[in-house]
């Protein structure tokens, strides 16, 4: 690709930018400290996994697939057993069996995991119990304790994050490679305050429809035992590059294709507050080979979307760029269309996804931020009926979710009330599906792609 040959970038080149959304290090010397230890440490993925997520977009962008991207708001370095993991990866693979198994549809799952430790913040000061405080922007730079001394961001933390990464990524594969991913063993990945609930129930009979299925195709001779797709799933894994310093110092130079790979993930996106044209995040952005996705909101014109687009896939290679539409369910009926049209009628083969969470967003009466089932779930609709009505594929969604049992967001068939939100708010950041109202919506969406 075009920007991977300039001679003009490499992966420090960003600081000549403006960068948005980066936090004030009081400690410079730390900083170079903490980014030369990083530089020096071998990458979290591989190379040829992240050209292999590349062409599975590439079938997304054709139509072929449908991608679940999924995970923690912000993840926390307080809580990365593997207890955690696995039942963030159960929700992820249970979700990925309701769609293809209803559908028919080839899913590609994306986590919002191992390197999700940032977020961005629309203000840089927040108050907590009546005191000012800075806001939170992620344990990758601070704690979330809400006093000044935690606040204190730290570059140790980008080596703390790393470590975090690199401990997840082996979790995972220790999970999607063994016989934990084995898709004879689907009842197992029902998680139990989930199985008696009625999404638990429904998914149960789909498990049950599995297992009929595969003795159907021992019966008629199939050695499944040498089917590796039976036994195996690939995750891959993403997050928001926002840290640029962590992004720059873990990408690296591919010695067979010269081309530059930010190793710290499979793919990374830059935020809706982050993708100025001419700053920072875009620049660093336009030069790695990874998958690039692109948070859009009804604030984007259709000619500042297209500049995006050629900045950043000048080539027009399919798999290399995602354009994540966050509008809010009001808005997107409207709002997309036109960028949907533009893209299009431009050329550009990118995977369109749903992000119906951040455009959702609101305060409860108790001042917890949260967000409606029924709202993301119009918000997906919305994007459904605009790709039908243009002849477009509806990529896919991008959530924000957990396997615990948390009380974040309103609704869902088994309905969280506000008067409840208080049981369970464990997020450190934004209000996560939890595991119900995640597979809830997976049969929803099931009945969107077959509609």
């Amino acid at each position: 690709m075009e920007a991977h040959r300039e001679s003009s970038w490499d992966p420090w080149d960003w600081q000549g930018y403006p960068a948005a959304q980066q936090p004030s290090w009081p400690d410079g010397s730390a900083l170079d400290d903490a980014v030369k230890e990083l530089m020096q440490r071998p990458g979290i993925v591989l190379v040829r996994d992240v050209d292999r997520l590349r062409a599975a977009l590439a079938r997304a962008a054709r139509g072929r697939a449908f991608v679940l991207q999924a995970g923690d708001c912000a993840e926390s370095f307080h809580d990365h057993s593997a207890a955690s993991i696995r039942a963030k990866l159960k929700v992820i693979l249970q979700m990925a069996v309701v769609l293809t198994y209803s559908s028919g549809v080839s899913v590609v799952k994306i986590g919002r995991i191992a390197g999700q430790f940032a977020k961005p913040r629309s203000s840089p000061i927040e108050v907590v119990d009546g005191r000012e405080v800075p806001a939170f922007r992620g344990h990758i730079v601070h704690d979330d304790v809400a006093t000044l001394e935690a606040r204190r961001p730290d570059p140790q933390r980008l080596l703390r994050a790393y470590d975090q990464s690199r401990a997840t990524v082996s979790v995972l594969r220790a999970l999607t490679q063994g016989g934990f991913a084995d898709l004879s063993g689907a009842h197992r990945w029902n998680l139990d305050f989930v199985a008696s609930s009625p999404e638990g129930r429904r998914y149960q009979a789909i498990a049950d429809g599995v297992d009929r299925a595969l003795r159907f195709m021992a019966g008629c001779g199939i050695d499944l035992e040498r089917e590796a797709v039976l036994h195996q799933v690939t995750v891959w894994t993403a997050h928001e590059a926002l840290r640029l310093p962590y992004e720059a110092a873990l990408t690296r130079r591919d010695p067979v294709s010269q081309r530059f790979y930010d190793l710290g993930a499979h793919m990374v996106w830059v935020g809706e507050r982050t993708r100025q044209l001419d700053g920072a995040h875009v620049r660093f952005a336009s030069g790695i080979a990874n998958p690039v996705g692109v948070k859009v909101s009804a604030q984007v014109e259709a000619d500042e979307l297209l500049e995006l687009c050629a900045t950043l896939d000048p080539e027009r290679t399919p798999g290399r760029l995602v354009l994540i539409s966050r509008m809010g369910h009001e808005a997107i009926r409207d709002q997309l269309g036109p960028l949907v049209e533009a893209v299009r009628d431009g050329g550009y083969p990118v995977v369109w996804l749903c992000d119906p969470m951040h455009g959702n967003t609101f305060l409860s009466e108790a001042g917890l931020k949260t967000r409606r089932f029924e709202d993301i779930m119009d918000e997906i609709a919305g994007f459904f009926e605009v790709h039908r009505r243009l002849g477009t594929h509806a990529g896919g969604i991008h959530l924000e979710l957990t396997g615990e049992d948390v009380t974040e967001c309103l609704g869902g068939s088994q309905e969280v009330l506000e008067s409840e939100l208080c049981r369970a708010y464990d997020t450190i950041c934004d209000p996560r599906l939890n595991a119900r109202q995640s597979l809830d919506l997976a049969f929803r969406v099931a009945e969107l792609l077959i509609a």
